[in-house]
């Protein structure tokens, strides 16, 4: 049997990192084992290659949700990359910090050491944001830019939102959240920079890492309360690797939890009916599984020429000529043009609703096809939601899909959220800088009036925008999974670094906060001080 100092489950963005600073010194072998396999496709690294990589088997898990009455009986997509750089090389490239009350409310939760001032050196560490300020990082490994294309129409947008009362913020990850602007996108000279690309790609020729693709984790090893090791599939054969110091679980929301149970940790009961035994007891794994919930709101527009349009046909061969020669134009495009971070009530504090503005809008969303009329689209989104579910094993067979029960819309604070910022869409929408573009608003539409038409379009027409978290979340209680160090309560040789750590949803998207996790995780494993 083969042993590493470390092995990491998982080479998705959170193992990338942990491969490339674990391993830096030289000190320690390490194993990466990804059940999917090498990031090769041409679509990867031109950003408007997402929408061909959403629905690729090869690249995405294609999970879905267990349908549930809150949301109308549908079964919810929410995907999940797979291969080395894992959702980092299909999702839409936006970066988001959150806001610094987000971490504050972590280390109040339990994770200690997790506040705002904590991990905000993390975030500079990662960042490689040239045009920021002083509180900006300009050195890191993940390249971040400015979404670079301007057109017409969201100019006239953004013009509608001041109008609307709203303040114009060239850089939402500064001093303030607050406004409207255009996103940032982890790029790189008008090309995608996944996790891989930062990370894992530049420490594969040190001698003592070693990356095995398409190694499918059936259980990790235990011997009493210490994690020994890990089993896994690789080519029809199965094979058992040990570990001298830890195994690092890194696969994500969805699969860690999923792992775990596989290996008889988690909820007795649960576990025991489905007929696998119980080697620890842990009540909280696959628990407290919170998600971005986001509503499509869109309109038939004139006097422009929009993505619609652009790509097909003798536009989009001009595009791609243009980004083929230039790195410029509509193929640098991801899934967010312009950003609005909104409060939808006069008395709070600070923003909770967040919006995607493209000058686009789908005939269908699902199989990213575009409509043939010019089209824009608002995504509307509540930042914290309440609302909380679980994902949990269905069977003991590793390959069979979790059950994800996402319990959407369920709480009253995210229905108002999501009814309020649909209303704040539409009056910013109504202002007079939009008039000369707008058509007519075709979904939800004028008849949708009432709160009650507003929640019940959203029950109707909702869908995850794609940030899973918390289902082994971090704290101090008995419900916690891991400690404030991410070690696995109860047991020795076996940490979380992932998405699933996080207690609390931060605000807006989650891939620059999972990098961070993995940031100050690693330096939490090789026993290091604070970045600084």
């Amino acid at each position: 049997m083969e042993t590493f100092d470390y092995v990491i489950v998982g080479g998705g963005a959170a193992g990338c990192v942990l491969a490339d600073r674990l391993s830096a010194s030289g000190k320690h072998r390490v194993l990466v084992l990804e059940a999917g396999g090498e990031p090769t496709s041409m679509w990867i690294p031109i950003p408007a290659g997402f929408s061909k990589l959403l629905t690729n088997k090869k690249y995405n898990w294609l999970f879905k949700t267990t349908p549930e009455a809150n949301t109308k009986g549908r079964a919810i997509s929410v995907p999940r990359g797979k291969g080395l750089g894992g959702s980092s090389l299909i999702n839409g490239m936006i970066y988001v910090r959150g806001q610094p009350t987000d971490y504050d409310a972590w280390a109040a939760a339990g994770a200690t050491g997790w506040g705002y001032t904590d991990v905000e050196p993390y975030f500079r560490r990662l960042e490689n944001y040239q045009p920021g300020d002083a509180t900006r990082g300009k050195s890191g490994p993940f390249h971040i830019e400015q979404v670079h294309e301007r057109f017409p129409i969201s100019s006239a947008f953004l013009k509608a939102a001041v109008q609307d009362g709203q303040v114009f913020n060239a850089d939402y990850n500064s001093s303030s959240q607050e406004g409207f602007g255009y996103y940032q996108a982890h790029q790189r000279n008008g090309q995608r920079c996944s996790a891989y690309d930062a990370y894992l790609k530049p420490a594969r020729s040190r001698p003592n890492l070693v990356v095995q693709t398409g190694a499918h984790v059936l259980r990790l090893e235990l011997q009493g309360q210490r994690c020994t090791g890990v089993t896994y599939r690789r080519e029809g054969r199965d094979v058992t690797v040990a570990t001298s110091i830890e195994v690092i679980m890194a696969a994500g929301a969805i699969q860690t939890p999923q792992i775990l149970e596989l290996s008889g940790i988690g909820r007795p009961e649960h576990l025991q009916s489905l007929g696998i035994s119980v080697k620890h007891a842990l009540a909280g794994v696959g628990e407290n599984y919170i998600d971005h919930f986001a509503t499509r709101m869109n309109w038939r527009v004139k006097n422009t020429v929009t993505l619609n349009e652009m790509a097909r046909g003798w536009r989009l061969m001009r595009e791609v000529a243009k980004y083929y020669t230039t790195r410029k134009g509509i193929l640098t495009l991801g899934t967010g043009l312009v950003h609005g971070f909104v409060k939808t009530r006069a008395d709070l504090p600070s923003p909770d609703a967040q919006y995607f503005m493209v000058h686009a809008s789908y005939a269908n969303a699902a199989e990213r096809i575009l409509d043939r009329a010019p089209g824009m689209t608002i995504g509307v989104s509540q930042l914290r939601p309440e609302s909380v579910g679980s994902i949990h094993i269905r069977s003991a067979d590793p390959f069979d899909q979790p059950s994800i029960e996402p319990n959407f819309l369920s709480n009253e604070v995210d229905q108002q959220c999501i009814v309020n910022s649909m209303k704040v869409a539409r009056r910013i929408m109504s202002q007079p800088a939009m008039a000369a573009f707008i058509e007519h608003e075709m979904n939800p539409g004028a008849a949708v009036y009432s709160d009650a038409d507003w929640l019940e379009f959203a029950r109707n027409d909702g869908q995850t925008i794609y940030h899973p978290l918390g289902t082994c979340r971090m704290g101090t209680d008995d419900k916690a999974v891991v400690d404030p160090q991410l070690r696995v309560k109860g047991l020795t040789g076996l940490r979380i670094v992932d998405a699933s750590v996080m207690p609390k949803m931060i605000s807006g998207n989650i891939q620059g906060a999972v990098i961070m996790v993995a940031e100050k995780g690693s330096d939490l494993i090789l026993g290091k001080r604070r970045a600084d």
